[in-house]
């Protein structure tokens, strides 16, 4: 009785967190390529262009040999963006922030472009090769907690297991400290023996790998086909999340978790019988998004890395 009593109460509860880990699946790829590029001093505005960029290249790759090639796809298109970026900020030593605006409007226009060329004016199908829910025997049985966290596409998973990784190899392996060396004081690392060019462009390209599968994830375990302008600031968003988190990979996490818990707030409302202006919640994440940047602006000033955004 008491089980049957408990279920409605918990489910709530359980369908919005298992929304906030769908929402906070592609903003922490995001959030987490942003960061590698961010510690290297280089400030990534075309992660936006980045990010549907990879979004396009899933449908292409899974429309072409399944869900695998979609994510390969989505990394490669991912990584030749961000390659133009690396070219004209590590190369050329253009503005990072005029370079990375042309990039975005590059990525939304080209994307644009070639999906009305490819599929036509109907558009993708919903009959792409999609990724489902796959459920962690026994973790996925823990109450409230285990459907929300342990009963996601296995591109949830990944992510789970990215942050950790990517902290151990930032904080604890040479490759992460002269990553580091190279963003806090790019002068000091070539006197210490560092390639300063090759590990900002480096940086650049892993951020648009992440980049591209965060647009990935969006086509392939979420959405299941592709629009246009898709991406729809997320780009911004995790940039605004890589500043919340203070340059950190597990602080990148929980602020993809903050934001993916603001945007699932509807789900919850609508379960409990609220109603609100859908409107309002769709712009939740990017008033966060403008509070995270301003505090981050104020109080965080010290904690970005001391070359961020130089171009040397």
């Amino acid at each position: 009785m008491s089980a049957a009593v408990n279920a409605p109460t918990h489910a709530p509860v359980t369908a919005f967190l298992g929304a906030t880990v769908r929402t906070a699946t592609p903003l922490l790829f995001a959030g987490l390529g942003e960061t590698v590029t961010e510690l290297s001093g280089v400030i990534n505005v075309g992660l936006e262009g980045i990010i549907i960029a990879g979004a396009f290249g899933g449908l292409v790759g899974a429309t072409a040999g399944g869900v695998g090639t979609g994510f390969l796809a989505a990394a490669a298109a991912g990584a030749v963006v961000a390659a133009v970026f690396a070219v004209f900020a590590t190369i050329i030593r253009a503005d990072q922030i005029i370079a990375g605006t042309a990039v975005t409007l590059l990525g939304l226009g080209l994307t644009g472009a070639l999906y009305e060329w490819g599929y036509g004016p109907t558009g993708a199908a919903l009959t792409i090769p999609t990724l489902h829910a796959m459920a962690i025997p026994g973790l996925s049985r823990i109450p409230v907690l285990g459907p929300a966290l342990f009963d996601q596409p296995p591109v949830a998973y990944v992510a789970y297991l990215l942050v950790p990784a990517l902290w151990w190899w930032t904080y604890r392996t040479y490759g992460g400290l002269a990553l580091r060396a190279v963003g806090e004081n790019p002068d000091a690392a070539r006197v210490a023996g560092i390639a300063v060019g090759p590990v900002k462009f480096g940086a650049i390209i892993a951020g648009g790998v992440l980049g591209g599968v965060s647009g990935g994830t969006l086509v392939l375990a979420q959405v299941g086909t592709f629009a246009e302008g898709m991406s729809a600031g997320r780009g911004f968003v995790a940039i605004a999340i890589v500043a919340l988190g203070r340059w950190n990979p597990i602080g990148a996490a929980v602020g993809a978790v903050i934001f993916g818990a603001a945007s699932a707030l509807q789900f919850l409302f609508h379960a409990m019988g609220w109603h609100a202006p859908y409107q309002l919640f769709l712009a939740l994440p990017y008033l966060l998004t403008l509070v995270a940047l301003a505090v981050a602006g104020e109080g965080q000033r010290g904690r970005a890395p001391a070359g961020l955004g130089v171009s040397d």
